[in-house]
């Protein structure tokens, strides 16, 4: 079975949850899949000199063969939103001209990242004659919505819409990350049949405690290892609430020995700085995006791992970071929209929910977790469980291989 793939990015770049997509392609490839993906020049979280390096690599072969990339040539990704989008757009071009030039493919598989992909993939199908299934990882335009970027019956809301609708009407799999997902695109016509419910998860083998003492971040980054600390590991954009974290590091600053530790890039990082220099905010460490292999290390620097958003984005999502989070025995501490997330923490005692954009009971979340250090550990504890039980990888990844196995002839 060959199956046509055509991410918006690929390794080396830097993202949160890449390893989702690395998870789900060797588990096709070990189903006995043969895939052929086509993907520009990596930018994003990378070096000049390992941009450079692979604009050499046009064709790699991995998974013993069963993988080939072919890599195009396209611009680096800067900060400009407008050649940001007209990027997506080159790149949107190329693909489908890779992908009307492949041949004897038997299903295109594709992600929603960005959403204008979800096109690619319809329009390829009806020329190929052939399945497609979607991975929707982000309903769009809801998110722009939520991020102010768009407002619901706008211009914007709507080329969203009709871009959603050709998407989800020509799919014949959709693959969502919660049942949110499902409810919501359910009401917007599509058919309980088509969609398929497979959360996101986390490699619990890549993704386990590391002992303070071993933990190679302390040392790298001068990190006092008898302090209480709060980690976000992510995207720093305008969707994640920075603006209340860093107004709740600068009440607890004086009175605790909490530290706030950031990791990561995006958007809003550079305002994160600024605002901490211009309110001399001295327990909150920022860090660039580490190395996967480092990232049991990673996500066992906290006490607690956050996951936060402003109001009104996170109503369909559970943030991937989530099960990585539990994974490494460490409590989730949400701020966070009203959904499944808060099912999870509360039901398996594995962290503490707060809604979305509440101050105050945030600030007593991470409190409450300061001035009872065992119980902290007892949740982490409960979430490394939950996680064993429910979402590895191994159940994850065989979802999808099922869900491509389904159209094999």
């Amino acid at each position: 079975m060959k199956i046509l793939l055509l991410p918006a990015y690929f390794y080396p770049e830097q993202a949160a949850s890449s390893y989702l997509g690395d998870n789900i392609r060797q588990a096709m490839c070990e189903a006995g899949c043969d895939l052929e993906l086509y993907a520009p020049m990596p930018t994003r979280g990378i070096s000049k000199e390992v941009r450079e390096e692979y604009k050499k690599r046009k064709l790699e072969h991995w998974h013993d063969g069963k993988l080939d990339i072919h890599r195009f040539s396209m611009y680096g990704e800067g900060k400009n939103p407008i050649l940001r989008a007209l990027r997506y757009m080159l790149c949107w071009c190329a693909q489908f001209w890779k992908g009307l030039r492949t041949k004897d493919i038997d299903l295109i598989y594709l992600a929603s990242t960005p959403p204008i992909q979800g096109v690619l993939g319809g329009l390829l199908k009806k020329i190929k004659k052939v399945p497609f299934v979607y991975n929707l990882q982000d309903i769009f335009p809801d998110s722009l919505a939520g991020t102010g970027l768009a407002k619901k019956g706008g211009l914007l809301w709507k080329i969203g819409r009709v871009i959603e609708d050709f998407t989800y009407r020509n799919a014949d799999k959709i693959i969502v990350i919660s049942e949110d997902f499902k409810r919501n695109i359910m009401a917007k016509g599509v058919p309980e049949e088509k969609i398929v419910v497979v959360y996101n998860w986390v490699d619990e083998e890549a993704v386990k405690h590391v002992p303070r003492e071993e933990n190679k971040l302390f040392d790298a980054y001068g990190l006092d290892r008898s302090k209480f600390y709060i980690t976000y590991s992510g995207n720093i954009g305008l969707t994640q609430n920075m603006d209340l974290l860093l107004e709740v590091a600068k009440e607890l600053e004086m009175s605790t020995d909490i530290q706030f530790v950031l990791i990561g890039e995006g958007a809003y990082k550079k305002r994160v700085q600024e605002i901490i220099a211009e309110q001399n905010i001295g327990n909150v460490t920022l860090l660039p995006f580490q190395p996967y292999e480092d990232i049991s290390h990673v996500f066992s620097l906290g006490d607690a791992g956050l996951v936060i958003s402003k109001p009104g984005v996170g109503e369909n999502s559970v943030p991937s970071k989530t099960w990585s989070i539990l994974s490494a025995s460490r409590p989730v501490l949400a701020n966070f929209d009203e959904n499944e997330l808060k099912t999870i923490v509360a039901g398996n005692q594995c962290g503490i929910f707060t809604k979305a954009g509440d101050k105050e009971a945030f600030k007593q979340a991470i409190l409450d977790l300061y001035n009872d250090r065992a119980r902290c550990e007892q949740l982490g504890r409960n979430g490394r469980e939950f996680i064993l039980k429910n979402l590895t990888r191994a159940v994850g990844t065989q979802k999808y291989v099922d869900v491509i196995k389904s159209f094999e002839k």
